[in-house]
């Protein structure tokens, strides 16, 4: 399993694909418990490498999953872009309800942070680059 990250200063995404590239976990950590988490979700899936962005914040992230997490590979992926294709994501994933389906969709926000998506299009970006 693949797990993405998305790191950044106050919040991070976190996002689980197994290996049929099937989404099983993502969620939206603070970047406080950004260890932890990926710490429990260790615990509770066979997670053999992390594919994180590689821009805000990316070298600091990467140099504290390394020290906290020594057996699973840590790879780097372009997040240029990603959370203009996650807004677009976002919406494919949950279809606009009520008056938002009304608002053309490159004008429509999603409700709540998408750094999860962001994960897991990293993912998607890195099985694309090594398919």
């Amino acid at each position: 399993m693949i797990l993405g990250f998305d790191p950044g200063r106050d919040k991070c995404g976190v996002a689980i694909v197994d290996s049929d590239r099937s989404i099983i976990y993502h969620q939206v950590v603070s970047s406080d418990n950004a260890i932890a988490t990926i710490r429990e979700l260790t615990t509770q899936f066979a997670i053999e490498l992390i594919v994180m962005g590689n821009l805000t914040t990316a070298k600091s992230w990467q140099q504290q999953l390394q020290s906290a997490f020594e057996s699973i590979t840590i790879k780097m992926v372009d997040e240029r872009n990603s959370t203009l294709e996650a807004r677009d994501r976002y919406w494919q994933m949950y279809q606009p309800q009520g008056l938002q389906r009304l608002i053309p969709q490159g004008l429509r926000l999603p409700p709540r942070p998408i750094d999860d998506i962001v994960a897991i299009l990293l993912i998607e970006r890195y099985l694309l680059l090594n398919s």
